[in-house]
């Protein structure tokens, strides 16, 4: 068996004007589930699929990194707030979430929350030898070996992990890339499913679960 490697992982829209990368453990170690648990673990690497009708009329297959700072790059566009479809969700008591979609051809790539700002990062500092050769292909490193990415910023306070929520959609994922299998996920039963359907009211949601969707989900 392969043991668990961190390594990153290229994605972007349908058209390429969004590009982006995730750094991912893989395989997976899905989070145990908490008795009376109703939503996804913050701070650890987790995959799901959710209920609610956002989620699921726009078809996500969530990917939460470990760390939105430290697990993720926006390599293209770099002011994702103007540059972006920006579909603004409100979500009290925490700060508004950001449903970024690419201008050109609709697709959603990445939702987030909070701040953040561009880097300059040298390819083999920051750990993206494996990718090296697909970011030259596409224009994205520069004569000295250097990216230029926007990325979340690190959240302070007591509400820092929803602060700094970040969510890629997995089916924006790159394909041919190694060890990546999307097929997998479901296989190995990595997929967790949440129900935060709101037809069902406030205090309604069933105990997270990785055996199958909830009510109204699929797979």
């Amino acid at each position: 068996m392969t043991s668990p490697t961190r390594r990153p992982y290229t994605g972007s829209c349908h058209c390429g004007a969004t590009r982006y990368i995730i750094f991912l453990t893989l395989p997976h170690t899905p989070a145990p589930v908490q008795p009376g648990q109703q939503r996804s673990p913050n701070g650890v690497q987790n995959f799901y699929r959710c209920n609610c009708t956002l989620c699921h009329k726009a078809g996500l297959l969530h990917v939460r990194p470990l760390s939105p700072t430290d697990d993720f790059l926006l390599l293209t566009p770099l002011d994702p707030y103007t540059e972006m479809g920006d579909y603004t969700v409100a979500g009290l008591p925490y700060p508004p979430s950001h449903w970024l979609f690419c201008k050109g051809c609709g697709m959603r790539c990445v939702s987030v929350r909070g701040a953040g700002g561009v880097v300059i990062l040298d390819v083999d500092e920051a750990g993206l030898g494996p990718v090296a050769d697909r970011l030259r292909e596409a224009g994205l490193v520069g004569p000295e070996g250097k990216v230029t990415a926007w990325r979340p910023e690190k959240p302070d306070g007591d509400d820092g992990a929803w602060n700094g929520y970040l969510s890629i959609n997995g089916y924006s994922l790159d394909a041919g890339q190694e060890g990546l299998d999307l097929r997998e996920w479901k296989e190995k039963g990595w997929v967790l499913y949440l129900d935060l359907l709101e037809l069902k009211g406030k205090g309604c949601a069933a105990e997270v679960q990785y055996e199958r969707p909830q009510d109204g989900g699929a797979y």
